[in-house]
């Protein structure tokens, strides 16, 4: 074992971690607004001065894990308006593809731990184009690409800084922290760093009376008094003049109301930029700073050195030369040393890059959050009674949710709150490196303070109700098997009380079938955006209702998942074997709906095109299929498991019930007839698919003309590009075009698009159902590859070609070029640019260029399990 897996043995090395959001303004929990204005209510301009009431925000930021302390990085370049102490980027309205952020930067590296962590951010030497950037993204419309910092010319010359921000655990309390500033122009050039501590405002808000306090302690440290913090100094080395305000909002600049707080939040920008008496002489506070003005030489750099500790340290500048550089060479060797444990199947140097930043990109993303709905509906003791409306608004049936938690999110910027779906795939990546914190991540959403008594689970803050594809249950059950891999051990306390909450969960997924009884699933946000003909998320014009093959296939997955948990659980304890039951029939009914439908005995699988379409109800109850071949169509393959016969012979009961229950039932039989047929590794196949409907599908899907991209699989077969799908529905004219890039309409708000682009998730779980299909076929059974081509490979094969084509995204071509990166020669040639990875939200359809969130590591960091399998035999 390892140095950083001992460390994984004992928690409180977790207690400090990267833990602070990129973004807490235009969130949901600030937003006090009565129509529910979240990107209007609170924006960037305002957030230097307000005090927030649920989180923390800053760059390369991190606290302890109730964000009680933070500490982060601003810098000053001389000629920019305003500090820099947040990154940059355009709300919804601003963006002419949504929010996004316009700034650059990277994380490079992390342990499961935090005991070594290392960022870069960008920093332009001139002024920093806030208004053009608004400007000219606002003057652009959807049809057009968006305005991006590298594109302003100010990085041509090399006139920025690179800012290395990297820290190193002494103790679990005891944090190192090293920031490495290299002026990459020819020319010397001056900035300000001021590293900066800070508390978490919990005292302005009528809940809480004591308030911490942080003051001058000696020319090298700041004494920091918090009574339940073990953190009690922060030392720094050289030059810096410590600046004292508190973390309170400037209410005169935010609302013209002058109460008389002579240092609040942005006391130390305004005593910096504008000289204004704002920082306290007394030198004491809540949030303070070490100002660093520093003039480095061309092409050189300056380094400074801080330590956040627990320890008394009489002589720390001393032991700064001692301990500083030996204590991170050691983190940074144990880190090879854990990672090296984990890719010693990965044979190319690239692929190893690509994993290791994609790993640190997924510990990067977890972030203290707290949202407690009752309290943000009621507003606070001391603060002015929100607007009535509030209560008939948003989230108002969600007064249970109590949220205070680390939590995995999906992009620090870009989406700085968990989202259900997405929690799932990130705990498959971050179970690679911490499956006990993947565990606890998936316990978590079912816990009485997350999930609805109905048994929803949450979905994200913007709309809690909202219906996201069920993949809670796999994800379970991949980290159960994934941590017995790691440990040698099953634990079966895990799988069993996450299968009891997922019981209710799926029992209120089964009270939304459709309104036929036919286990058709409708209606709803699902996940795809705007994949299909209609906004999911809005109600569907002069339709009863839509029947949809994907809601219908997530479901038969959901069931086969929890068959699976029920009889590993029935091994444990027979007392499962009727779940297991339950489950199989329940598969089957589900199976039996897709094919044969109601009255009209309509299925979702279309024999003339071969392929699973939606389909809608009219008013006079006319049926019309939908017929887009997108990745909804695509989604029926992942409804398989594979049983083995050690598996039935270890159930017996659970074996004679499912016989009786298909003899009984010829009809749902029929549909999986390859059930009696045992695979060549004595193999059982469930699936909603026989051979030949797999077959047809995979020919569309492995079809370059259609879904097949140099990249992976297309959400949306590349037909369309000449001759996009239209309909015409009780006189309203509907088209769907192929859209590889940025999405062109401003629907789920315009930061999307499932109309053309590559998802990482949804590949990764078509290469798993291939996997699973093979177990079962084995290497007799091949299919074309690609479709037309004549050359013939197996499905494990075909996934791992998939898994190829998706890792091109991320590696050097023929040409020496990341196809992820665009075409800005910067990005692809410059060597302080070009092996610093970006993991997007999704990807453009025809050339691989990363799309949407930038910092997405989220469900993208699965391309690290990917080229696990890959590298697998």
């Amino acid at each position: 074992m390892n140095a950083e897996q001992q460390r994984l043995q004992d928690p409180s090395w977790k207690r400090w971690g990267s833990y602070v959001s990129d973004r807490q303004w235009g969130t949901v929990r600030e937003d006090y607004s009565a129509k529910g204005d979240a990107w209007g209510y609170t924006t960037h301009d305002m957030a230097r001065s307000k005090a927030w009431r649920w989180g923390e925000e800053g760059i390369a930021g991190i606290s302890d894990d109730k964000q009680l302390l933070c500490f982060s990085l601003a810098l000053w370049n001389k000629r920019d308006p305003i500090l820099k102490e947040r990154l940059f980027g355009l709300n919804n309205q601003q963006g002419n593809h949504g929010e996004d952020v316009k700034e650059i930067y990277y994380y490079l590296d992390a342990t499961p731990t935090h005991s070594y962590m290392k960022m870069l951010y960008k920093y332009p030497q001139q002024e920093f184009p806030y208004e053009w950037l608004i400007q000219e993204n606002g003057r652009r419309s959807r049809q057009e690409p968006e305005f991006e910092l590298i594109e302003t010319g100010l990085f041509d010359e090399d006139k920025y800084f690179d800012v290395f921000v990297e820290y190193a655990k002494a103790g679990t309390d005891d944090i190192l922290i090293k920031i490495t500033i290299h002026n990459r122009c020819k020319d010397a050039a001056s900035l300000h760093v001021l590293p900066t501590v800070w508390f978490r405002n919990t005292w302005t808000w009528g809940r809480h009376d004591y308030k911490p306090t942080l003051y001058k302690n000696g020319d090298h440290s700041i004494r920091i008094e918090h009574e339940r913090l073990e953190v009690s100094s922060l030392y720094f080395q050289g030059a810096g003049t410590m600046l004292f305000c508190e973390n309170e909002s400037n209410n005169q600049r935010l609302y013209n109301n002058d109460d008389q707080r002579p240092y609040p939040k942005d006391g130390i920008e305004d005593f910096l930029i504008r000289g204004k008496k704002s920082v306290n002489p007394a030198m004491m506070g809540t949030k303070a700073a070490i100002n660093y003005e520093l003039t480095i030489p061309g092409g050189s750099s300056h380094t400074l050195r801080l330590r956040l500790s627990d320890q008394h340290h009489p002589n720390a500048f001393d032991e700064f030369e001692a301990i500083f550089e030996a204590l991170f060479a050691q983190r940074i060797t144990e880190a090879d040393a854990f990672y090296a444990d984990l890719e010693k199947s990965i044979p190319d140097e690239d692929e190893k890059l690509i994993f290791r930043q994609a790993i640190a990109g997924m510990l990067w993303n977890k972030q203290f959050y707290s949202y407690k709905v009752q309290q943000w509906l009621d507003g606070d003791p001391s603060c002015p009674t929100p607007p009535p409306e509030r209560w008939q608004g948003r989230n108002n049936d969600w007064k249970q949710l109590n949220n205070e938690d680390i939590i995995s999110v999906p992009d620090k910027w870009e989406f700085p709150w968990y989202a259900a779906w997405d929690l799932g795939f990130h705990c498959v990546t971050i179970g690679l490196v911490d499956p006990d914190f993947a565990k606890q991540q998936l316990q978590l959403l079912t816990e009485e303070w997350y999930m609805h008594p109905s048994g929803m689970l949450p979905a994200y803050e913007w709309s809690l109700g909202d219906a996201n594809p069920p993949i809670h249950a796999g994800a379970v059950w991949r980290i159960f098997r994934m941590d017995a891999k790691t440990k040698g051990v099953k634990d079966y306390a895990f799988l069993e009380s996450l299968f009891h909450k997922l019981l209710i969960n799926f029992t209120w997924w089964v009270n939304r079938k459709d309104k036929e009884g036919n286990n058709i699933f409708e209606g709803g946000f699902l996940g795809l955006d705007n994949i299909g003909v209609f906004d999911r998320s809005a109600p569907l014009p002069e339709v009863v209702h839509a029947e949809q093959a994907d809601g219908t296939s997530w479901m038969a997955m959901y069931a086969l998942n929890m068959l699976h948990i029920s009889l590993e659980l029935a091994t444990h304890n027979k007392a499962y074997t009727g779940m297991a039951t339950k489950f199989f029939e329940h598969f089957l009914y589900i199976a039996g709906a897709m094919a044969n439908m109601g009255k009209n005995n309509t299925g979702l699988w279309d024999e003339e095109d071969e392929f699973f379409y939606d389909q809608v109800r009219i008013k006079n109850n006319q049926v019309v299929k939908l017929k887009v071949k997108s990745m909804v169509g695509l989604i029926p393959l992942f409804a398989v498991e594979v049983i083995t016969r050690d598996t039935l012979d270890n159930n017996p009961v659970f074996a004679e019930r499912m016989n009786w229950f298909l003899r009984h039932r010829p009809d749902l039989a029929l549909l999986v007839s390859r059930w009696y047929e045992e695979g060549k590794q004595d193999t059982h196949l469930l699936g909603l698919l026989g051979g030949h409907r797999m077959k047809r599908l995979l020919s569309h899907m492995l079809d370059e003309t259609a879904f097949l991209s140099d990249y992976g699989v297309r959400s949306l077969s590349k037909e369309y590009a000449k001759y996009p799908y239209n309909i015409n529905i009780n006189g309203v004219p509907m088209s769907v075009p192929y859209v590889p890039g940025d999405s062109d309409s401003a629907m789920f708000g315009g930061n999307s698009n499932w109309r053309g682009p590559v998802w990482m998730p949804m590949n990764f779980l078509l290469i798993e159902s291939l996997r699973k299909y093979h177990f079962y076929y084995s290497d007799d059974f091949k299919i074309e590859y690609p479709t037309a081509s004549g050359n013939y490979l197996t499905l494990k094969q075909v996934g791992n070609e998939i898994a190829c084509r998706l890792l091109r995204i991320f590696q050097r071509n023929e040409e020496g070029k990341r196809p992820v990166l665009g075409s800005h020669p910067k990005f692809q040639n410059d060597p302080h640019f070009r092996d610093y990875i970006l993991f997007h939200e999704y990807f453009h359809g025809d050339n691989g260029r990363g799309l949407g969130a930038s910092h997405q590591t989220g469900w993208t960091g699965l391309i690290a399990n990917l080229i696990i399998m890959k590298n697998q035999p």
